[in-house]
């Protein structure tokens, strides 16, 4: 099955595009509607598609830009239809994504981080990593610093955020997540599924989550 990966302007989605994220959604646990992706298109810069014999089967909007002065990845929302092959589309997105801040980013590191509500979906920082936060480490200074910029730059104000636990509290719309659920259930340790305990994604919460791609293993992907 032949897998097609492509990376354009937002502003070059067609409403036709739109409506494939649209319907790849509506079945699954984060059923956003054309309008919300209409708004995303003009929000961010990128968007990454992933087709199956032509077929829509996962797409990430993001942008690539400096935060702070440091090069970063911003993941914002992100789809992957339930299907077999949803672990292999998740891989192409990312594998894509990271190209890309490699070509704008040559031989630096890079901070990658987006918002997440399900352990699952941490598989989109398979290549990179550690991932801050986790279970077996206390965020510093800087960590929490870095989820301020993040949390910030994906529009979220100081009172919908609590800077220590990089909870994104919602205030009743969907979260505009990266949203997988990989095909076996036991991915991610105990732990790690333990920190989205209570989160509520229908609502709008979710963890800021970051990662860094090293300068050395971005370039592995030339």
């Amino acid at each position: 099955m032949a897998v097609e990966v492509e990376t354009k302007d937002c502003t070059a989605l067609t409403d036709g595009e739109i409506a494939e994220m649209a319907d790849i959604c509506a079945e699954g646990p984060m059923p956003y509607e054309v309008g919300l992706f209409s708004k995303q298109a003009e929000a961010w810069v990128l968007v990454t598609t992933v087709r199956l014999n032509g077929k829509l089967k996962g797409f990430m909007f993001s942008t690539l830009e400096r935060v702070g002065g440091t090069p970063a990845v911003l993941l914002a929302l992100g789809g992957v239809e339930r299907n077999s092959r949803r672990d292999t589309v998740l891989r192409a997105l990312m594998g894509e994504v990271l190209y890309k801040a490699l070509m704008a980013f040559p031989d630096e590191d890079v901070v990658v981080g987006g918002q997440f509500a399900e352990a699952g979906a941490l598989a989109a920082f398979r290549s990179v990593g550690p991932i801050i936060p986790r279970p077996d480490y206390d965020a510093n200074g800087e960590d929490r610093q870095w989820g301020r910029r993040l949390a910030k730059r994906f529009g979220i104000p100081d009172s919908r955020y609590e800077h220590r636990v990089f909870r994104v509290n919602g205030t009743g719309d969907l979260a505009l997540i990266v949203d997988h659920t990989p095909l076996k259930p036991e991915f991610a340790a105990a732990d790690v599924a333990e920190q989205f305990v209570g989160l509520d994604a229908q609502a709008g919460d979710a963890l800021i989550m970051f990662a860094w791609a090293m300068a050395e293993d971005l370039e592995k992907l030339r």
